[in-house]
């Protein structure tokens, strides 16, 4: 550009000096208290004002109503844009979403299961391939085991406490993730 048709620098800091503050405080105004946009609007006006020096030789006496106008045309506009976009994602929602599970892992684990599964004496690991694997009701698990209800509780009890003996990080208590849930497909085989 040259000097002819853009506004002087000290006019723009001047510009600035006399009417930033006030604009900023409208400006802040029309983004509901958004600091950060309020001050892009501000810089945005400023542009504006350099970029179109014939304002600055308006008959009128000072430029806060032009710059007031073109702050608030900049926000409505800035609001339409944003209005008409998708809503951005912040960083918090990419902070709390959860990192994507490793399948190497998942199948070491399963082959850990698979493995203590097997030490388990057949009794045992009938009741839970009934309970876990099948994913049978206790009473249902007994009536295909054809042994009382109780013995199928007492029996998955002894082989989810041998099981958390074998595998590493398992408490039958807690974290029984290693299992599928009873309905659930099998994600490997007991046997």
């Amino acid at each position: 550009m040259n000097t002819t048709t853009t506004t002087d620098e000290r006019a723009i800091a001047e510009l600035q000096r006399e009417h930033g503050p006030a604009l900023f405080h409208f400006l802040l105004g029309l983004t509901f208290g958004d600091r950060q946009r309020a001050e892009d609007l501000v810089q945005e006006t400023l542009v504006r004002a350099w970029q179109h020096p014939e304002a600055f030789e308006a008959p009128y006496d000072s430029m806060r109503p032009w710059l007031f106008t073109v702050g608030r045309r900049l926000a409505i506009d800035a609001r339409r844009s944003r209005r008409a976009r998708p809503v951005e994602v912040s960083d918090t929602v990419l902070e709390s979403t959860p990192a994507a599970q490793d399948t190497a892992d998942s199948a070491v684990r399963a082959l850990d299961v698979r493995e203590a599964v097997r030490t388990l004496s057949p009794e045992h690991r009938a009741v839970l391939v009934q309970i876990y694997f099948r994913g049978m009701s206790v009473g249902e698990a007994a009536t295909a085991l054809g042994i009382p209800a109780g013995t199928v509780k007492s029996r998955s009890h002894y082989a989810l406490r041998t099981l958390s003996r074998t595998l590493p990080g398992y408490s039958p208590e807690g974290d029984r993730s290693l299992l599928p849930t009873r309905g659930a497909r099998p994600r490997f085989n007991a046997a």
